[in-house]
């Protein structure tokens, strides 16, 4: 935000005047990130997907992107992120399978520069209620967590249907 009423306004000392601000431009080492925790799991609100695959391909970091709108189960929705993460087969099955890929298999996959995942669109079905969202939010977290003590960034964005 700060940066964003800089480049627009300009500083003193600048030499230009009325620089017009265009979302999504970054200039020099200034992350579109800056202002986000490297470790945590929150509303995807004014980001956009395109600017975050290119925040993370800018930051040598893994982009995972799941659309889940078409699943109306947990089974479903965790097979759609699997596939889209592609995971091993199999690991979409339940929470615990989901949340030890997610942390002990890609750390044993070797050293990692961070993870930026996205899940859009999660839906709100009988079968895929509230609390079942909130449990695959927790399996985030929970992985988002043991990234973090292990210093590297694992930001996930999420949207509702």
């Amino acid at each position: 935000m700060i940066y964003s009423l800089i480049h627009k306004l300009g500083t003193p000392d600048s030499n230009k005047v009325d620089t017009p601000y265009i979302p999504g431009q970054i200039e020099g080492n200034e992350s579109l990130l800056a202002s986000v925790p490297p470790n945590l799991v929150q509303s995807i609100r004014a980001f956009r997907v395109a600017e975050l695959q290119e925040e993370a391909a800018r930051l040598g970091q893994h982009f995972l992107y799941a659309h889940c709108i078409a699943g109306a189960t947990k089974q479903q929705v965790l097979g759609i992120i699997s596939e889209s993460f592609q995971f091993p087969k199999g690991v979409g099955k339940n929470f615990d399978g989901l949340r030890t890929t997610l942390t002990e298999t890609m750390y044993q996959a070797g050293a990692q520069t961070g993870f930026l995942i996205v899940l859009e669109q999660l839906p709100n079905t009988q079968k895929f209620d509230k609390e079942a969202r909130e449990t695959l939010l927790d399996v985030f977290r929970d992985a988002a967590d043991y990234w973090a003590d292990k210093k590297v960034p694992f930001r996930v964005f999420y949207s509702f249907e």
